[in-house]
């Protein structure tokens, strides 16, 4: 969900290797979701600034589990991020 570059360069780098690790591996929040291999190629590493879902109706799923990882990780957004956050959370 949340891309390791993405966590990296929002507050993951001040963590250790053990943290970043967990996050990695972390099965209880929604960071790994099953796509097709197109889907996952055209997010890549791409937050919500640069990236929506196909499907418009996925919007609010989206972002609601976005902000549930960056929270619970104490992950910074950034004003675009948040913009089409907002934006994407307007459709629940």
């Amino acid at each position: 969900m949340v891309p390791l570059k993405n966590a990296w360069n929002n507050g993951a780098s001040d963590w250790t290797a053990s943290q970043r690790e967990a996050y990695a591996n972390d099965i209880m929040q929604p960071l790994l979701w099953a796509v097709t291999s197109s889907v996952n190629e055209s997010k890549g590493d791409r937050g919500p600034d640069e990236w929506k879902p196909p499907s418009e109706g996925f919007y609010c799923t989206y972002a609601e589990a976005w902000v549930e990882v960056k929270s619970h990780y104490k992950l910074t957004v950034t004003a675009d991020e948040k913009s089409a956050l907002s934006d994407m959370l307007g459709t629940c």
